[in-house]
């Protein structure tokens, strides 16, 4: 893939999983990224592991991004210290579990805060330092659960199905401008959250075997496999590829359900 000497990006939850390889990746690759993160700590070392040689393009800002000031921060913060942005990567998210009846409005309000609205929240103070600079590449993190669901997870589907839809409406309004709004969504990928998540179990190594096995690839994904799809969306070589949602997921939704294995 080509230079991404021209972009200037920020990446939230960038400091584990998905969003710490895409930040990695655009970075390697020439861009200029801000890690955005809730987690202080781990984004300050997450931070101190880029060279020193090259710390003029990348900088931490610790933000709660259910708060729009911390979005509107975040945004002014990467635009001075990079003079532009043009490129966003809005990855954080959280995985909560319940039917209707067992999620409560307060933890109905937190997975939407977090999943959707800060999504919203980033592009609405992003939007019009893209059209300062002439166009830019917004890439939403979603899910397999964008385009399908599982049980147990009212909650988290219904944000990430949301997502998808705030994708498509943010391309439609704004591709006249040069800015591009994609989606993507992963199957289960070998992050922290997705290790947490089986850990709830009795036997956390059965529930990742049983996802190895649900993928037709016959694994799940490795976050940088994924950083790959999101920053060939952020490129150039993406230019007339808007409002769309790829998936990631090894094959897992071409599958039919309950069909026999051979």
């Amino acid at each position: 893939m080509s230079s991404l000497h021209n972009i200037s990006a920020i990446v939230t939850g960038a400091a584990s999983g998905i969003g710490l390889a895409t930040a990695r990746m655009l970075h390697a690759r020439g861009a200029s990224v801000a890690l955005v993160d809730v987690d202080a700590a781990q984004g300050a070392s997450v931070f101190a592991s880029f060279d020193p040689n090259t710390d003029a393009r990348v900088i931490f800002i610790d933000a709660n991004l259910i708060r729009s000031e911390d979005a509107e921060d975040a945004v002014a913060r990467t635009v001075g210290a990079f003079g532009g942005l043009n490129a966003l990567v809005s990855n954080a998210g959280i995985q909560r579990y319940g039917t209707a009846e067992q999620t409560t409005l307060e933890l109905w309000r937190e997975v939407l805060d977090v999943n959707l609205t800060a999504s919203f929240a980033m592009a609405r103070a992003a939007l019009p330092h893209f059209r300062r600079a002439g166009g830019g590449a917004i890439v939403n993190v979603g899910s397999v659960q964008s385009r399908t669901a599982q049980r147990g997870a009212v909650a988290y589907v219904t944000s990430k199905h949301a997502l998808l839809g705030l994708t498509r409406a943010l391309a439609v309004d704004h591709a006249h401008e040069h800015i591009r709004v994609n989606c993507v969504c992963p199957g289960t990928v070998d992050t922290p959250m997705f290790r947490a998540s089986a850990a709830l179990d009795a036997d956390p190594a059965s529930v990742i075997e049983a996802c190895e096995r649900m993928h037709p690839a016959g694994r799940i994904a490795r976050p940088e496999e994924v950083a790959e799809v999101i920053v060939f969306l952020l490129s150039d070589a993406a230019s007339f590829v808007t409002g769309t949602e790829i998936d990631v997921d090894g094959g897992l939704l071409a599958v039919i359900g309950g069909a026999p294995k051979r």
